[in-house]
């Protein structure tokens, strides 16, 4: 057997559910990125379009010297789904499935530091690498595409063909040489006629197939976005105060998805899948910590949150709000926070 499919093998061992291996180029749709950037729609986070960050996207030798070689692994997250009316309950406040349970940045980088080591000891040579779960600067989910892990659909999300788009993504760069045994490129789309992302994206995120302005993406505006959420968008974001799974729940590739044996990205109970917004709204910074600490949510602090919770219970209809609304519009030390409090109390009255 060749290395790349004791790789393959080992990954697994390790507990990745899928593994390819790319030559280390260039993304064959950075031009498209820089596109999109240039069009500003990656909102505030300036990160994305850091020249240094660009130099690397288009070098990967930038990040490590010398890069041959792009191993790409993917970890499935799909849970079993609670019941529509724990979802779509406007008293709870919904969050994404991919942080029903610990952070996978804290599952997924030891055991790709492990592979990679792994690798290191097989060719017994002088091999480097680097280890990245969402921090470099890769066009991932295209370079994926090129390891032959599936293709990018209409919503942007990578999509495996009999596993859906409920997973996540990590890779190492490596200086080793796979020679003859790169994989092949998926197909470039598997989406036909299909627009269900497109009509479905509650805020119309979605100016074209397989572009997304960020700025109007519900995830972009509960996570990325440090400051005020547009007030026009605030109706349209629903209950979600985390993130947002519509154009992937939609997709009919979806069928496909395998229940996850990672039990870490399982929910303890449904408050870890919509918790109640009069829990949310009455948090401080040191009950947010202790509350969401194994979670990727403890990212976006107290503050981001409990804005979230604000804009939800403005679009809940429900009253019931308004008093611990009202403290937080006249007494919270954020003014974001209050801002949005009195914009939701406007809504409920």
């Amino acid at each position: 057997m060749s290395l790349a499919t004791d790789l393959k093998r080992k990954a697994t061992e390790v507990g990745f559910n899928r593994l390819g291996i790319t030559l280390a180029q260039p993304s064959p749709t950075l031009g498209a990125y820089f596109d999109w950037i240039e069009a500003q729609m990656h909102g505030k986070m300036g990160y994305l379009a850091r020249e240094d960050r660009q130099v690397r996207r288009n070098d990967l030798n930038f990040i490590l010297p010398g890069v041959n070689s792009l191993i790409i692994v993917a970890l499935d997250y799909t849970t079993l789904q609670p019941p529509d009316n724990i979802v779509n309950d406007p008293l709870r406040g919904r969050i994404s499935n991919y942080a029903w349970g610990v952070d996978y940045h804290e599952v997924m980088l030891p055991r790709l530091n492990a592979l990679a080591d792994w690798l290191q000891h097989q060719v017994n040579d002088e091999v480097h690498y680097r280890s990245y779960v969402d921090t470099g600067a890769l066009l991932e989910r295209s370079h994926a595409q090129q390891a032959g892990l599936g293709f990018v659909g209409k919503n942007t999300m990578l999509i495996h063909p009999r596993r859906g788009s409920y997973f996540f993504l990590g890779e190492i760069l490596t200086t080793y040489d796979f020679g003859t045994d790169y994989d092949q490129p998926h197909r470039e789309t598997m989406c036909g006629t299909c627009t269900r992302c497109l009509i479905a994206c509650p805020t119309n995120a979605f100016p074209r197939p397989y572009v997304l302005d960020a700025r109007r993406c519900i995830s972009y505006l509960t996570i990325e976005l440090k400051d005020s959420i547009p007030e026009d968008l605030r109706p349209l974001m629903q209950n979600w105060v985390y993130g947002c799974d519509v154009c992937q729940e939609v997709c009919p590739w979806n069928r496909f998805a395998v229940q996850s044996l990672e039990t870490d990205f399982f929910p303890a109970s449904f408050d870890d899948v919509a918790p109640p917004l009069l829990e949310l709204l009455p948090l401080t910074p040191e009950t947010f910590q202790e509350r969401f600490a194994d979670s990727p949510i403890v990212r976006i602090k107290r503050e981001r949150m409990v804005r979230n919770a604000c804009v939800a219970a403005g679009n809940s209809g429900r009253k019931v709000f308004i008093p611990i609304l009202s403290q937080l519009a006249s007494g919270d030390s954020s003014e974001l926070v209050r801002e949005h409090a009195g914009w939701a109390i406007k809504q409920l009255r």
